[in-house]
């Protein structure tokens, strides 16, 4: 049930391992789409703009959490790759302690203070009672999101990117079922489509951890392997934090982006919500590579193997080349036309017009978005998380500057920019710290820690020796 990557052609390997990932991020999107038009076409404007006021806040949290699992997932794919199997499994237990108290713990918080984060945002005044029922609703199932994002970042850190999408794929028909039962028959409103996406993302969390437990002989923990370990949380959570971080840290730039909009009214947020979920879908072959190449990555590290990630990251550089211009095209020409499926009623034309321009200008930047996933992800894989939290500041920077700067001289027009030019700040960043990540590899210095990398190892034997 795992998979080498650190032999083979790499263009295919990434090709292989990316497609599976690339079908569940489409189906992610897709449900997440689902839920949208239900709430757009059934619920009305108001209704759809309340949920897309939640989006930015929504990333805050659920990106730290997913930045968190993701983390935990690196030195899992890196002892693998170097063939430490009773490593690979202690990381894997002590990640399990570390992501039921967070996940608990950001619940606990969040649940809390969401409708004073809402207020703070300048939520609109007839859409904030929706918008802090759906996002309570969310935050209250960060358990569930968790579980599921932290045993599929497991299974791709193994090599295995196909079984995740299977249990994405059963959520996702599960999602939709759910989101037209709660709106259309028990008429739950928005806290509907949110109890909706928490049940599916438990059941799918349920689905992978029985499925592990029975099919990956990595997963079989000795009671001994579950003790708690301080030093290798310590190495989880210097991978883990710092991923975290860079997603909240971007999302901090968009919550700031978000209350600009909000300023404009909720027809100009539901315009931009309807244009990003569009985005969003258009989005995922992005998000399947960076995937890719976090485990790509992260795998040839570990075996020593650091030429190969520079050829893998040339052969995702031109697929990404490809599809940029692909994508351009394909929201000249059908874009205002997918928006359409978000919204209905008098207001539709200005909201479709509004999403149409929103969703063009964010296509013609997808190459600089591209390489800020590629690159981001491959210097995580590494293991230099805390370098990759830079790029997370240089977007949040230039989002913070959009919002301050161009949201109140062009009003919506400035809001359309926001991301673009983010991804471009990031990559002035990201693409110079590539390089410098890839010399201090062939220096020797393969963690960014106080300890080299041949202590690191030193240490790990020991621990396997207990």
């Amino acid at each position: 049930m795992t998979k080498d990557l650190t032999n083979g052609s790499p263009a295919k390997l990434i090709l292989g391992f990316s497609i599976p990932l690339l079908c569940g991020y489409l189906f992610q999107q897709f449900y997440s789409m689902a839920d949208t038009m239900i709430v757009g076409r059934f619920l009305g404007v108001d209704s759809l703009a309340a949920v897309g006021s939640t989006g930015s806040v929504n990333f805050l949290i659920i990106g730290f959490c997913m930045g968190l699992c993701s983390g935990f997932s690196i030195p899992v794919a890196q002892q693998f790759g170097a063939g430490n199997e009773g490593t690979v499994r202690r990381f894997i237990a002590n990640s399990a302690w570390l992501i039921a108290f967070f996940s608990i713990l950001m619940a606990a918080i969040t649940c809390v203070f969401c409708r004073n984060i809402l207020v703070l945002m300048q939520t609109p005044d007839n859409i904030l009672e929706e918008a802090y029922t759906y996002i309570w609703i969310i935050f209250l199932g960060i358990p569930a999101t968790c579980l599921y994002n932290i045993l599929s970042g497991f299974m791709r850190a193994l090599g295995d990117s196909k079984t995740p999408v299977v249990f994405l794929l059963i959520s996702s028909f599960l999602n939709i079922g759910l989101d037209i039962f709660c709106i259309l028959v028990l008429h739950m409103g928005v806290s509907g489509t949110a109890w909706a996406t928490v049940i599916s993302q438990a059941i799918s969390g349920v689905c992978c951890l029985i499925y592990m437990l029975k099919k990956f002989e990595l997963m079989k923990i000795s009671r001994e392997e579950w003790r708690p370990d301080f030093h290798l949380m310590g190495i989880l959570c210097g991978m883990g934090i710092p991923m975290g971080l860079q997603y909240s840290i971007t999302a901090i730039g968009s919550v700031i982006l978000q209350t600009a909009t909000n300023s404009l009214g909720s027809t100009a947020v539901a315009s931009v919500t309807a244009g990003g979920k569009v985005s969003m879908f258009l989005c995922c072959p992005f998000d399947a590579m960076g995937a890719t190449m976090a485990t790509y990555s992260g795998q040839n590290i570990g075996a020593r193997k650091l030429d190969r990630i520079g050829q893998g990251m040339r052969s995702c550089v031109v697929m990404a080349v490809a599809y940029s211009g692909f994508a351009f095209l394909f929201s000249l020409l059908a874009g205002r036309g997918l928006a359409g499926l978000f919204v209905s009623g008098d207001e539709a034309a200005q909201v479709l017009d509004n999403a149409a321009f929103y969703l063009n200008i964010n296509t013609a930047f997808y190459f600089p978005l591209a390489l800020v996933n590629i690159v981001r992800f491959t210097i995580q894989g590494m293991g230099f998380p805390r370098v990759a939290i830079l790029a997370g500041v240089f977007e949040m920077a230039a989002r913070a500057i959009t919002a301050f700067a161009l949201v109140p001289v062009l009003a919506f027009t400035g809001s359309c920019l926001g991301n673009p030019v983010a991804w471009v700040f990031a990559d002035l960043f990201l693409i110079p710290a590539y390089f410098h990540v890839k010399k201090q590899c062939k220096k020797g210095w393969k963690y960014p820690t106080r300890q080299t990398f041949h202590r690191r190892r030193h240490q790990l034997r020991q621990s396997d020796r207990l």
